[in-house]
């Protein structure tokens, strides 16, 4: 039959138990542990501790604990199975102190955590009073900086759109406890707004004869420029006494020129003459959006752009704000700050420029904005056409002669603490610094050569030395014993002594330039064309047409056609460092390439520029003032030019340097190399071979 259940033999094991000190001690700490327990435990009573206590058996008080508190199945399984009653013990214990450390640290968890809800809630409580008092006392319920806040709004001609987000976001304050993140944010967004110059413009009366005498003061000649300032301020004053009430926007200007030429501190006459307050942004290298339309306020650390910026700090809404060096900014993955540049120079939006910041409108129009840049050719092409370019051209010799007596040397004398007694220069010697010291558009260099000259004088008198009239008094030969070797000279007639060569100009960033084409000739299995000295696409484009326009004009140009069979021309721009490009070199490759295969020398009082056609036409080019500056700094007096710039020659070059040189205007290549070429060919000396004796 089945049986319905289990049946064993048991035997009872019998305790294996000492008696001594070590388990009384056991018993002792079992007892503190389980008193520590019960305190710390919600759901244990003070008398579990007191029916342990008389438990006399210590085989009995381990299995009653064991029993009266969740050890866990495993535990307790554990207990049993342990043959001695030290042993049981010790493994109570165990347990116990595991437990009463998990027991504290949940305590002070919990009290850490009250503590914190507690201070909050007494901050709630506190600021609840206080606004009680207040409203007891009929006082105003926002709290002190609230209400200098709304003072300040009040007071700061806000637009209607502004004024309502600042009302709006007080609202949002009063209702935000000061300990919060956001109160900060909200405190500062406010503090700018009631910082801005909504309403606050600083330009005075117009005196048109006053600015006029600024300018001049300030700045020789550019009288282009001056004239421009002068009609916007009588523009600006008929429309003031007249009351014309069509808003008017005010003119975005861009001066272009190389460094030097004085387009930044235009831009403090400029405000200087119309009694506003001068800005300066500079654009170079700047690539984050951001800097001109500033961040959201999401962000941490958030601010206004640039321009929100400067009209803080100028604290006037018609400031004189200058753009430097607009040609210079880049961009990146965080943007382009030339397309937020659009808005701001745009006239028929900047009156509601929205700054991310702000989040509202500000009206730009009362701005004068002056951008500056070395070349157009960087700046975008819409960025351009919001601009109204002024060229800013280098300066004769003449001119930086007469800027440097009438500016540049009372500046310095004035800088370095020299009266007027003290130091003296002569005009020799300053025309010795700008040809043999200096080689530039501007007048950079040369005031920093007067500086240093005022510099060494300087010195000796506070040395102590005692100067007398020959001293103090600075000649051609005081400024080679102070300031060393010139470090420019004329070259062009070192260049020119041999066939092949020929003086060209060029237009850069930093102004005109004179450039040399150099040609050569060899023997070789192929006809080839190697061309050298880091030339650009356009560039390299024209020597390939100067070499066309020549092999199919030989008979014409007097070249036997086997001078030029099985032969490798080089042609070889010097400065090969420098990267060129332009098609306006090609008049002079044409001439450096005949007068190598003619052997005839190019004159080395001329120089030239224009671009070629296949048919041999000369076409016009640009930068024709600082081609002329350059070839007049090198001390060249001939220039060929194309015969339709001639109508930019008679804009933009003064009479007196017109004056000084020769111009010559052509429509074909035949009229180049007729003035530029010698008649009579020279003839090549042949190299001996000298033979050596060992």
């Amino acid at each position: 039959s089945e049986k319905p259940y289990l049946t064993a033999q048991i035997e009872s094991l019998p305790d294996q138990m000492t008696v001594g000190v070590e388990l009384e001690g056991l018993r002792r700490a079992i007892l503190d542990a389980l008193r520590r327990m019960v305190i710390l435990s919600t759901h244990l009573g003070d008398e579990l501790v007191d029916i342990v206590e008389e438990i006399a058996d210590i085989k009995q008080l381990v299995y009653v604990i064991s029993s009266t508190l969740s050890l866990g199945m495993k535990v307790q399984q554990e207990i049993l199975e342990i043959d001695t009653i030290e042993g049981k013990l010790t493994r109570l214990l165990a347990w116990l102190q595991h437990e009463i450390s998990i027991r504290e640290l949940g305590k002070k968890i919990t009290l850490d955590t009250r503590e914190r809800l507690t201070k909050a809630q007494k901050d709630y409580f506190l600021r609840e009073q206080v606004r009680s008092i207040q409203k007891e006392l009929g006082e105003d319920e926002d709290s002190m900086e609230t209400g200098e806040l709304k003072k300040r709004l009040e007071a700061a001609g806000l637009s209607e759109e502004a004024h309502r987000e600042a009302w709006r976001e007080l609202e949002r304050l009063s209702n935000i406890p000061t300990a919060s993140p956001e109160h900060g944010v909200i405190v500062t967004y406010l503090d700018w707004l009631a910082s801005l110059p909504w309403k606050k413009l600083t330009g005075g009366t117009i005196d048109i004869v006053r600015a006029r005498q600024i300018l001049d003061e300030d700045h020789y000649d550019l009288e282009k420029i001056k004239d421009r300032i002068i009609e916007y301020l009588a523009v600006k004053k008929l429309r003031s006494e007249r009351k014309v009430k069509d808003k008017s926007r005010e003119p975005i200007l861009c001066f272009v020129g190389a460094p030097g030429v004085g387009k930044t501190s235009l831009g403090e006459s400029i405000a200087r003459s119309l009694d506003r307050k001068f800005s300066h942004v500079s654009l170079g290298g700047m690539r984050d959006e951001a800097e001109i339309r500033g961040h959201r306020r999401t962000y941490i650390g958030a601010m206004p752009g640039r321009i929100i910026q400067e009209l803080k700090r100028a604290e006037s809404r018609d400031l004189v704000l200058m753009l430097d060096e607009i040609d210079k900014i880049g961009s990146d993955w965080r943007g382009d700050p030339s397309a937020a540049l659009l808005e701001v120079l745009d006239p028929a939006q900047n009156y509601n420029f929205v700054d991310l910041y702000l989040g509202v409108g500000f009206d730009l129009s009362q701005v004068l904005f002056i951008a500056t840049a070395n070349t157009l050719e960087t700046i975008p092409s819409a960025l351009q056409d919001r601009m109204e370019v002024i060229p800013l051209s280098g300066y004769t010799d003449n001119e930086k002669l007469m800027i440097a007596e009438q500016y540049l040397i009372p500046k310095q004398k004035k800088a370095h603490g020299l009266t007027k007694e003290e130091i003296n220069f002569d005009k020799q010697a300053i025309a010795h610094i700008i040809r043999g010291y200096t080689r530039e558009a501007g007048v950079r260099n040369l005031d920093r050569n007067i500086a240093a000259l005022c510099r060494k004088t300087a010195k000796r008198i506070a040395a102590g030395d005692k100067l007398n009239k020959t001293e103090k008094t600075i000649t051609p030969e005081k400024v080679k014993e102070l300031l060393g070797s010139i470090k420019f000279f004329d070259e062009v007639a070192e260049r020119t002594t041999r066939p092949g060569v020929a003086t060209g100009l060029a237009w850069t960033q930093a102004g005109g330039d004179i450039l040399f084409i150099e040609a050569t000739m060899m023997p070789s299995k192929e006809e080839r064309l190697i061309l050298t000295g880091m030339l650009g696409d356009v560039m390299r484009e024209s020597a390939q047409a100067a070499l066309s326009y020549i092999r199919s004009h030989l008979s014409s140009l007097g070249v036997e056609r086997k001078k030029m069979e099985a032969k490798t021309i080089h042609i070889h721009i010097p400065e090969g460092a420098i990267p060129k490009d332009g098609p306006s070199a090609g008049v002079t490759m044409i001439t450096a390439l005949v007068s190598l295969l003619t052997h005839r020398l190019v004159r080395s009082d001329i120089a030239m520029t224009g671009e070629i056609t296949l048919r041999g036409k000369v076409l016009p080019v640009g930068g024709i003032k600082e081609k002329v500056l350059a070839a007049h700094r090198a001390g060249i007096k001939t220039i060929i030019l194309p015969y339709h710039n001639e109508a930019n020659l008679l804009e933009d070059i003064t009479p007196e340097l017109r004056q000084d040189m020769k111009f010559i205007f052509v429509k074909s290549i035949e009229e180049v190399l007729k003035h530029a070429l010698e008649t009579t060919p020279v003839k090549l000396k042949k190299k001996k071979n000298k033979k050596t004796m060992k």
